[in-house]
């Protein structure tokens, strides 16, 4: 996910060839991935009556339907279509199933097989902070970047230029700090010990991908390295 992008090369970003993708365009694809997502967990758990699957879901729905209305067209458009060019391409489909993966395991374990459903409320509550956190921040950066690709790659059709608003005044790579403090937090919040062992196969992928972009940043993006100075820390703020 491309974060912090760079000085543009063009004054003024040209006219992009596709029109981007307005709020009511999104509105169809946010309901089929809810009811995707509903159909996911509710029926992995086989009923409905769990609150933590039901505060997860309004919870994820909540922030993608503002973030996804109140963000960028342009940036809409990229996240959905992304331009070509760049690097690391399918790190998202390397991703998904994994998380994937995480969601089915916590939904049978709590709702139907009960193999490791003994996480203490005040530690469900704690990971619901957590996963709220770990969402938001990616939207935060979102709503400031509007070169927030899920793609590494230059977007110089956009006119790219680094962004140090928000928070990237504290961390180069605020996105994946959220995604950390997600999958750590996710288990907890629903409630199944033995759905951490998907997402540590996430964990790895995630620094993975922010070595190989803060590497291309510092290459291809002219001030990113200024930016880089001055702004010292990827994900932690004062640790690293």
């Amino acid at each position: 996910m491309s974060q912090t992008l760079s000085e543009p090369t063009v004054i003024g970003p040209p006219k992009p060839a596709v029109a981007p993708i307005t709020s009511a365009q999104l509105l169809p694809r946010l309901f089929v991935f809810a009811t995707l997502l509903f159909a996911i967990l509710f029926g992995c758990a086989g009923r409905l009556d769990l609150p933590a699957l039901w505060a997860y879901w309004f919870m994820f729905q909540s922030i993608a339907l503002y973030a996804g209305t109140k963000m960028d067209p342009g940036l809409r458009q990229e996240r959905l279509r992304p331009g070509p060019g760049g690097t690391d391409r399918n790190f998202r489909w390397l991703v998904g199933p994994i998380i994937l993966a995480h969601l089915i395991v916590a939904c049978l374990d709590i709702g139907r097989y009960h193999w490791s459903d003994t996480v203490p409320t005040f530690l469900q509550l704690l990971g619901f902070g957590g996963v709220l956190a770990g969402w938001a921040l990616p939207f935060w950066a979102m709503m400031v970047n509007r070169f927030f690709s899920p793609v590494v790659r230059i977007q110089t059709e956009r006119g790219h230029h680094v962004i140090t608003e928000g928070p990237y005044r504290y961390v180069r790579h605020p996105g994946y700090a959220g995604m950390f403090i997600g999958a750590l937090a996710g288990p907890l919040a629903l409630g199944s010990w033995w759905s951490f062992a998907p997402m540590a196969l996430v964990v790895p992928l995630f620094m993975r991908r922010l070595f190989i972009e803060d590497a291309y940043l510092h290459e291809q993006l002219a001030g990113y390295s200024d930016y880089a100075k001055t702004t010292r820390y990827r994900l932690v703020p004062g640790v690293w």
